[in-house]
């Protein structure tokens, strides 16, 4: 069943959708026509509405240090977008234990012969399996799930190699544990709070998982935690999300999609289509051709053609 916003459903508005977002973003391919020279560009305008600048609160952004605050425990509602290049990414979520996991398949394996994802798919299932037999109500210890995850897929002489990420909302905590360059972003009040940090040997390198003894750790992995919110949202995606999209962008379209009520299915396929079409824009900046002209000296602007996995989690309440 579609929301009903106003008096259209988000199939109607769907073209206004992304051209909004086109205009408000530099990219110049549009759906709908233009307007003819001395038109009102009703794209343009609802761009503007749904896209206006923040105006900050005194919710501060850094991360808080304050003990959580007192209230019922918390759940989280999620849905997902894969949008596949080589389809080496994979995914999982559990809503009983209201765990979510990414992993990206490293794809300089690709080219040895190898099936560059079996790792990433090994990890993922090896992952889910170990959360659906936790005893029911037992809270789950991103590292230690991505420590056992690693054994088990490790065991199995998977092939290639993968990075990944595992979050936990238990009560009201939010946990999780990474692995080089997959992550996430939480959003409060439309802006970034707590952001992953990706990890890499070098430029393009992650760091990474494997079977080989060449393997990283998983106690490399970065872990925290924070307290979590009432209408936080969580984004958890793999590269091909954070090497094309800006935080700033995401948290534009996080307000967008806040303000017009969508649901996570709507957000998560909006956010993977904007990464899809700047991944294939020659003419615009992306974290990537940035990272690449100041660590390689390259000069190209542009994206990165990529598998794109974007998870999109509402924090709700239990009630």
């Amino acid at each position: 069943m579609e929301k009903m916003i106003g008096q259209e459903t988000l199939r109607e508005i769907d073209e206004r959708i992304p051209d909004a977002l086109r205009v408000a973003f530099g990219i110049q391919h549009r759906v709908l026509p233009p307007p003819a020279p001395g038109q009102h560009d009703e794209v343009a305008s609802f761009a503007a509405a749904l896209l206006a600048p923040r105006v900050d609160d005194d919710d501060s952004s850094e991360p808080s240090t304050a003990a959580p605050p007192q209230g019922g425990a918390l759940r989280l509602e999620f849905s997902s977008c894969y949008l596949p290049d080589h389809d080496e990414d994979a995914h999982f979520g559990h809503a009983e234990t209201g765990v979510l996991g990414v992993a990206d398949g490293v794809g300089g394996y690709r080219g040895r012969g190898v099936d560059a994802g079996a790792f990433a798919h090994g990890l993922m299932h090896s992952a889910f399996m170990e959360v659906v037999s936790a005893p029911p109500g037992a809270p789950v210890c991103p590292l230690t799930l991505l420590e056992r995850a690693h054994e088990a897929t490790a065991a199995s002489r998977a092939a290639a190699a993968s990075t990944a990420a595992v979050l936990s909302l238990y009560g009201r905590t939010l946990r999780w544990a990474y692995v080089g360059d997959s992550g996430f972003a939480v959003f409060r009040g439309g802006k970034v709070v707590h952001r992953s940090s990706p990890q890499q040997h070098y430029f393009n390198c992650p760091v990474q998982l494997s079977s080989g003894s060449g393997s990283d750790r998983v106690s490399q992995a970065e872990v925290g935690q924070a307290p979590a919110k009432e209408g936080d949202v969580v984004v958890v995606g793999t590269d091909g999300l954070f090497d094309n999209v800006f935080d700033d962008e995401m948290e534009r379209i996080v307000r967008m999609g806040t303000a017009m009520g969508f649901s996570t299915k709507n957000m998560a396929d909006v956010i993977a289509g904007f990464a899809y079409e700047a991944a294939r824009c020659a003419y615009r900046d992306t974290p990537y051709s940035v990272l690449s002209r100041r660590e390689k000296g390259t000069t190209f602007t542009g994206g990165k053609p990529d598998d794109i996995t974007v998870i999109v989690a509402f924090i709700v309440s239990q009630n």
